[in-house]
Formats: structure tokens, sequence, C-alpha cells
């Protein structure tokens, strides 16, 4: 059933701003949508793409963030950067040919509260000088990544703020390193036997041990056999992983030195390359042991490509 509401705003010639149109209670200025149809749009935007809901609310493209930068504009309470005093910062990739942008987020209210293009130390050195020094001074803890640029950005201008390197991240090092080794492996591994018996072992390698089907453990229970090099990386990388979990900070302190030690050791130059990143920025890792403060790739990123779109705030 359709229902047509109809009904002739009034104008006013101002002499002052012009003619102006009568406010109505069911839009806002300048819309065509009544509030809860946009609120429907929103709400459906925090939990599919911008496609999907142009077809489903049979709206342009480009309507669905317009509408989205209203709703997010209508119930949002006071202004983002006040209040926090633990963040997050990493970036997205928000289109093709590795155009990106610096998303921050405020760990314990979990929301995304400032956004720019770019993914280098001045993009965020622009989020702290609108930050301004008092709210800097603020912070108590900042989660990165090792990236050089952030690092230097956030000592520079919060050097009180305890610097954490996301777990993610540091996880992903050694993931990357398992996967260097397995291709290798199977490059210069000259049977053909083995070349076929590694094949289709990338996933099980990099999933955690509960996440395994049948199939899979016994392609990694045949992996000592198989391959020795391989079942070394994949046992340095279980390793890592089980440290990060512990939660005693001096337990894990003792572990990750020996963890650094055993992948110098391992004649695996990946391994090697990592160890060295991760001797570097152990306090960083470490107080991510202490605090378990991490950044929400999954929700996050989500929430930060549809709904909360409107707070991009793009240079």
């Amino acid at each position: 059933m359709k229902w047509h509401l109809r009904y002739d705003t009034r104008r006013v010639d101002c002499p002052c701003c012009g003619v102006v149109v009568e406010h109505v209670p069911w839009a806002d200025v300048g819309s065509w949508f009544t509030r809860p149809f946009e609120d429907q749009v929103g709400y459906l935007a925090q939990r599919s793409d911008k496609t999907t809901v142009r077809k489903l609310m049979r709206i342009a493209w480009t309507t669905v963030g317009e509408i989205i930068q209203r709703v997010v504009q209508r119930h949002q309470r006071g202004d983002l950067l006040d209040g926090f005093t633990h963040i997050g910062v990493d970036e997205l990739s928000y289109r093709r040919h590795h155009e990106y942008v610096t998303v921050v987020v405020d760990h314990k209210a979990q929301r995304i509260v400032w956004a720019k293009k770019g993914k280098n130390a001045a993009t965020l050195v622009a989020f702290f000088d609108e930050l301004g020094p008092e709210r800097v001074a603020k912070l108590e803890a900042v989660t990165i990544d090792m990236s050089a640029a952030y690092i230097k950005a956030v000592t520079a201008a919060a050097p009180n703020a305890q610097l954490i390197f996301d777990r993610f991240h540091v996880q992903r090092l050694v993931h990357d390193a398992l996967d260097q080794v397995r291709r290798a492996e199977v490059r210069e591994d000259p049977t053909p036997a083995t070349r076929k018996a590694l094949k289709g072992t990338r996933w099980p390698l990099l999933r955690r041990a509960w996440n395994l089907k049948d199939l899979e453990i016994c392609k990694l229970a045949a992996l000592p056999r198989i391959n020795r090099r391989l079942f070394r990386a994949y046992l340095l990388k279980e390793s890592l992983a089980a440290i990060l979990d512990r939660k005693q900070v001096h337990v894990a302190r003792r572990k990750l030195d020996e963890w650094i030690r055993w992948a110098f050791r391992a004649q695996l130059a990946p391994f090697r390359r990592v160890a060295a990143t991760l001797r570097d920025h152990k306090e960083g890792i470490l107080a991510y042991i202490s605090s378990r403060l991490e950044w929400s790739h999954r929700g996050t990123q989500r929430q930060g490509s549809h709904y909360h779109s409107a707070v991009l705030r793009f240079a």
C-alpha cells in the first residue's frame, strides 16, 4: 500500500537571507525524504553495502551517502573528539590502486572518531592538530601498527601516551613470513611428489588449530615428514600466537625473547626479518599483553565503510 502526503510549504522572501522555505517536522531542510525513511536507510547501511541499500530502498547510489551524512549529523551527540583516552590508529583501503584513509577509533566507546585521506605521518599529525594540546595530553594509550610514519607522529605529538602494537599486525608479519617460506619450498623442491603434497597447504598453515577441518589436520600431520623447514615455520607461527595469548607480561617477555632467538637460529630468512622487527618493537608488543587493546578489523571496518562514512573528513 502506498501513501501519498501532499503539503504546500510556505516560502518567505527575506531581505537578508533571500527566499527561505518553511521547516516541516517530518524531514530535514533540503531533504526529499522523511526522517523515518532516512533512519531506515542509515540502519541498513550499518549492515549492508550501499549498492544493496540502493536497490532495496530504490534510491540513487549517491543519495545513500547523502542520507547517511544527514542521519549521522542528526543523531551525533557532542564533539566526537572529546572525552577519549585510549585510541586506535590504522589505515583502510577505500578504493583500488592503493588509496588509503587513516582512521582513528575510540577504544572505550568503540566508534570511529576521525578519518582522513592518506596514511603517512602528516595525516596523523593533522589529527593531533585538530585534537589540540589539551586533549592530546589526556591520551593514555595509542594502538598502531609498526609503521615508522605512525610511530614518529605519535611519539612527537603524544610522548606520554603508551604505544601499543596491534596484535593483528604482529601476527600478520609471521603469517606473511610463513607464506613466503611455503612458496619458496614449493618452488625450489625438486621432487614432484613433494610439491604435490604441499599443494593446498596455504590456508591450513595460516589457520589456528581449532579452525582446522579433518582433511587439513591430516595435511599438517604429514608436514614433518614431507618438509621440515615448512613445519618449523608453522611451529614458529603457532608459538608466537601462543605468546600473544598469555596474560602475564613477565612470562610473555621471557617467551618472546626465546622466540626471537629461535627465529634467528631457524635458518629461515623471512623469519629472521620478523625477529629483527619484533626485537626492535618488543615493548609495544608486550604492552598489548597487559592492555589487550587492539583495533577491531572486522566490526570497525564495516562500521567505517557504511553508516559512519559521513564522519570521514576527507581533505
